[in-house]
């Protein structure tokens, strides 16, 4: 009897044959095999494989698969960063970080106009506002050394440096002994993140991919009806929810009465490719990208089955005005998911938010700006694309203590009479900075490229201005 109630337990699980021809223990011989001539159960070796199997099915179901796909967060998460968070004594990190200042120097907050004007308030004369003073030169040989010593662009596209160690990583590669305590306790966190988070979380990986490809693939067979369009939201949502929980994602959204809605262009500061699976988790959006081959391509033609999104071609990519009428095209049908844009272009650290390009802003419609702010105390979220590759990078957050994020989503934007795309841009942009509490930097693009014209131009223009005087300036300019 006991043999014949193991047996259909395997059954319903799945892991034993669906027929059971008789009631004796030959029928099946692996469960028969337990009983001995002395009355008492023993576990055979042939049994182990099949008994590890039924553990392991049933702890992936109950404590990783049915939570995490139905966005269910366990309160051992909760007791986990708690735990993590107190280890990381976030009272002083927050306290030095407030003393601090960001970066190897402090610089002034202040205008051009403010700033020459502290300078000229401590010269013995007077100088009339039409006048050049010599002193005015030290606000540009100061701006320039700033710029050798502590450059703010080149230093937002690595990793945000720390006030207190979070047990990950070392300042260098080579091993430096403090103190007995604090190497016993990195050694347990190494072991605690590969032995025990990490197959956890690329299971949690593995399944989610694997059902995000199989799923969409499924639902692409359907009609164009509302039950394919309810279907393929569904296990959007259940697919990018199993792969946050793979990286140990916890995101708390603010203002969820702004989220993006249908027919409308969502943009967000970009920090890293996952920030895709950190927004999807509370919604559903149309992705803008460019065609990949490989395991990306599977993926990528399996999504627009169920979902209309946007992949270009290489070739496509370089056409700008083809891309704006693609996405024109999108936005103007408002049953569509709205179109999720990263306008910076590339990844920055988190700590800023780098110049917008306009072209996300030509297409017209309604803007979501969307805030994203992570902390850099459980795990760094930026993906520096010139020292580590995509696996390289995967691998180190999946070995990261947890990805903790959170999410602002801001009043929808729309474009000004009289405004241009630049403009809005920049107003958008702000907006970001702002609520993330993030940097408004100027173009990233600094970074390789070298420095525009129009922007030594714009730099004379406010320094004659300041000056000259804005009307004296005009009339120059109008007897040319």
């Amino acid at each position: 009897m006991q043999a014949q109630c193991s047996h259909w337990y395997l059954v319903l699980i799945g892991y034993a044959p669906t027929v059971f021809p008789s009631h004796s223990s030959s029928a099946f011989p692996s469960l028969g095999s337990l009983y001995t001539n002395r009355g008492r159960a023993q576990i055979q070796v042939d049994t182990v494989p099949q008994l590890v199997g039924v553990y392991f099915t049933l702890y992936i179901q109950s404590f990783l698969y049915i939570p995490h796909s139905t966005g269910f967060s366990i309160i051992f998460n909760v007791l986990y960063l708690n735990i993590s968070d107190y280890a990381t004594n976030s009272v002083i990190y927050l306290c030095c970080s407030s003393l601090l200042f960001p970066g190897l120097i402090q610089r002034e907050g202040g205008s051009m106009e403010q700033e020459m004007g502290e300078l000229r308030r401590y010269r013995t004369q007077s100088i009339s506002r039409g006048e050049f003073a010599l002193s005015d030169s030290f606000y540009f040989y100061r701006k320039g050394l700033e710029s050798i010593v502590d450059d703010q662009v080149t230093q937002r596209f690595s990793s945000e440096e720390l006030v207190s160690w979070n047990l990950l990583t070392r300042t260098n590669h080579n091993f430096h002994y403090i103190s007995l305590r604090l190497t016993v306790i990195w050694g347990l966190g190494v072991i605690i993140r590969y032995c025990v988070l990490f197959p956890l979380r690329i299971t949690l990986a593995i399944i989610g991919i694997s059902w995000l490809v199989i799923g969409t693939t499924l639902v692409g067979f359907l009609p164009n009806r509302r039950v394919k369009n309810w279907l393929s939201e569904l296990v959007h949502l259940m697919c990018y929810r199993i792969c946050a929980r793979g990286l140990s994602a916890t995101i708390q959204y603010h203002n969820k009465n702004n989220k993006p809605q249908k027919g409308g262009i969502c943009v967000a500061n970009h920090t890293s490719p996952i920030d895709i699976v950190i927004l999807a988790n509370d919604g559903c959006y149309a992705m803008v990208g460019q065609s990949h081959s490989g395991l990306m391509g599977v993926i990528q033609r399996s999504m627009v089955r169920s979902c209309p999104h946007v992949w270009f071609e290489r070739s496509e990519m370089r056409d700008r005005h083809a891309v704006t009428s693609r996405l024109r095209a999108h936005v103007a049908a408002k049953c569509n998911l709205p179109i999720l844009i990263f306008p910076e272009g590339t990844c920055i650290n988190n700590t800023s938010v780098m110049m917008f390009k306009k072209g996300s802003f030509e297409i017209g419609g309604t803007i979501y700006p969307v805030a994203i702010k992570y902390d850099p105390r459980f795990g760094d979220a930026f993906w520096n694309s010139a020292k580590y590759n995509m696996v390289s990078y995967l691998l180190r957050m999946m070995t990261s203590w947890a990805i903790v994020v959170n999410v602002w989503y801001l009043p929808p934007m729309t474009r000004q009479e009289g405004e241009d795309a630049t403009k809005f841009a920049n107003r958008v942009k702000s907006a970001i900075a702002h609520q993330g509490g993030l940097l408004d930097m100027a173009d990233g693009s600094l970074k390789r490229d070298k420095v525009k014209e129009e922007f030594k131009e714009h730099q004379q223009k406010m320094y004659s201005s300041m000056v000259v005087g804005k009307k004296a300036r005009n009339s120059q300019e109008l007897t040319r």
